[in-house]
């Protein structure tokens, strides 16, 4: 029994000893952990301590040398990554442009200043289908032994004078660098405005794959250098410049989406409010061209050139009748794009400057020379003009600004209103060279001598006597009834034309338009003269 007693004791005393045992070792593994995080800590520290100690030693302790050492380890690293960036763009621009480059089969660059005509056949008695502009790109197809050659550029398929042609490698060489970022056009015709805004004023007319260079793009508006297109008609790619076709439906029926056509034989009144009451803004010519934008009551609301007003829907010709009329009328005509340009004796620019010319007219071309237009100023006068400044395309004629001399309620007008309004009625009445009627014909000293003998004033038929009368007046100075006169390119008098106010004159122009409006200094006036004496 004894023995039984001892053996629990025991039991007992050393499970006691083991339980004892286990709980100091407990407490050892929590005071070692504590210990392992306590040194963590300590080390999280004092690393944390050295790093904040390195990172502000620049800072603060570097100078001179040391200083400088860091911030070009750090400049190389950042101009590194610049340098590889930019080396990567320039691989990839380069790729594109050897791309485009290889895509023309026989490549020839346009060696001119302006462009070159592309004509229908070899000979510059042909027609002229397009024209390339100076560094644009074509695929010679095959040269002539007269000097032409065969090429295809911006769907054009023609021949050109292969004087003014670069080929071969050296035409490579030059692609390189005329290869630019372009908007190419998708649709049959958009508009070129100012600014970029569908409220903005149109500058011009884009038609399909012409290719505009992109000089910057800005909420769906693609910056060209004439202006701005939408983003949402043209597709934009690396390439060359081409061909841009000079086709008499294209140019014409693309520049309207409702045409319609004065149907009159000398100027229809473009009113500013649907009534006969309405105030005059502008007149039309026989056989204009505007966009009908609204039909009310028996008047259309069209907008013709920079005019936007109402007329008559008797006297407008309308859908496939009006389309028949634009094509039996359209013209040749020299638009220009500068403020004045210098018109010459003979196509270069080494030849004498005779007169200058306005924006705000467009002159009928008479002939097409590489590099230059011969325009018609009036009868028996022409001049050359380059086409750097000129767009040439076949155009309609369209409303001019006009605001005439009303006479005061109840009240007689004033001599000079008379006279400007008796000349007015004759508008669009045939011009005859030495004719003085004002029905049937009159040149242009005929003209202004009939309208001033209706009111007792004598004048001789020709335009340099008619020069030497009256009183000298400043352009300044100049007010309605006011004679101007203008000079061939040897100085002689050769023109006259009546000033009406607001800028404009009307004169007996040439055999192609008759009695017409023109802006004053259409070309140079030479002389102004006050025939009235008031």
């Amino acid at each position: 029994m004894e023995n039984n007693n001892e053996k629990k004791d025991y039991i007992i005393r050393l499970d006691k000893a083991r339980k004892k045992r286990s709980k100091n070792d407990y407490k050892k593994l929590l005071a070692m952990g504590g210990t392992a995080v306590l040194c963590l800590a300590v080390i999280s520290a004092v690393g944390m301590a050295a790093k904040n100690h390195i990172a502000a030693k620049p800072a603060m302790l570097a100078t001179g040398s040391e200083a400088s050492a860091i911030k070009m380890e750090e400049s190389a690293g950042l101009n590194a990554d610049a340098k590889a960036e930019s080396e990567a763009q320039a691989a990839k621009e380069k790729e594109e442009k050897e791309k485009v480059v290889n895509s023309y089969k026989n490549l020839g660059i346009i060696q001119v200043s302006g462009y070159l005509n592309v004509r229908k056949a070899p000979s510059t008695d042909e027609d002229v289908i397009g024209k390339l502009q100076g560094d644009s790109a074509c695929d010679i197809l095959e040269n002539t032994e007269s000097g032409w050659s065969k090429i295809s550029s911006g769907g054009i398929e023609g021949y050109i004078n292969s004087e003014y042609v670069l080929s071969g490698e050296d035409a490579k060489k030059k692609a390189m660098d005329l290869v630019k970022l372009r908007a190419i056009v998708q649709t049959d015709s958009m508009n070129i405005r100012k600014e970029p805004s569908t409220s903005s004023d149109v500058v011009g007319q884009a038609l399909s794959n012409e290719r505009y260079e992109v000089l910057g793009q800005t909420d769906g508006w693609i910056q060209v250098p004439a202006g701005y297109l939408s983003a949402d008609y043209v597709k934009m790619e690396y390439g060359l410049n081409e061909a841009r076709k000079l086709d008499l439906k294209a140019m014409i029926f693309n520049l309207y989406k409702n045409i319609g056509i004065s149907d009159v034989d000398n100027y229809l009144n473009v009113r500013e409010e649907p009534n006969e009451n309405g105030k005059i803004i502008g007149k039309m010519p026989s056989k204009a061209a505007g966009n009908i934008l609204e039909t009310t009551d028996g008047w259309y609301k069209i907008q013709s050139g920079n005019i936007t007003g109402y007329v008559k829907s008797d006297y407008i010709q309308t859908g496939q009748a009006a389309k028949d009329e634009a094509l039996q009328v359209a013209e040749l005509m020299a638009i220009v794009n500068t403020d004045m340009l210098n018109a010459r004796t003979e196509p270069s620019t080494d030849s004498k400057i005779w007169t200058q010319i306005s924006n705000n007219e467009r002159y009928p071309v008479l002939k097409q020379i590489d590099g230059w237009i011969q325009i018609e100023l009036e009868e028996n006068s022409s001049a050359y003009v380059s086409t750097d400044y000129v767009d040439v395309r076949y155009a309609l004629p369209e409303a001019i600004k006009f605001s005439p001399l009303e006479e005061k309620a109840n009240a007689q007008a004033s001599f000079r209103a008379q006279i400007v309004n008796y000349a007015l009625q004759f508008l669009g009445n045939p011009y005859v060279w030495g004719g003085t009627s004002l029905t049937k014909g009159a040149d242009c000293s005929g003209f202004t001598m009939s309208v001033y003998a209706h009111f007792g004033i004598g004048l001789p038929h020709y335009s340099g006597s008619q020069a030497g009368m009256g009183k000298a007046v400043k352009s300044s100075e100049m007010r309605p009834g006011d004679l101007i006169y203008y000079a061939d390119s040897k100085g002689t008098i050769n023109h006259v034309s009546m000033y009406i106010g607001n800028g404009q004159i009307v004169h007996a122009a040439s055999r192609r338009s008759g009695i017409k409006i023109s802006t004053w200094n259409y070309r140079t006036p030479v002389k102004i003269r006050n025939m009235i004496g008031d």
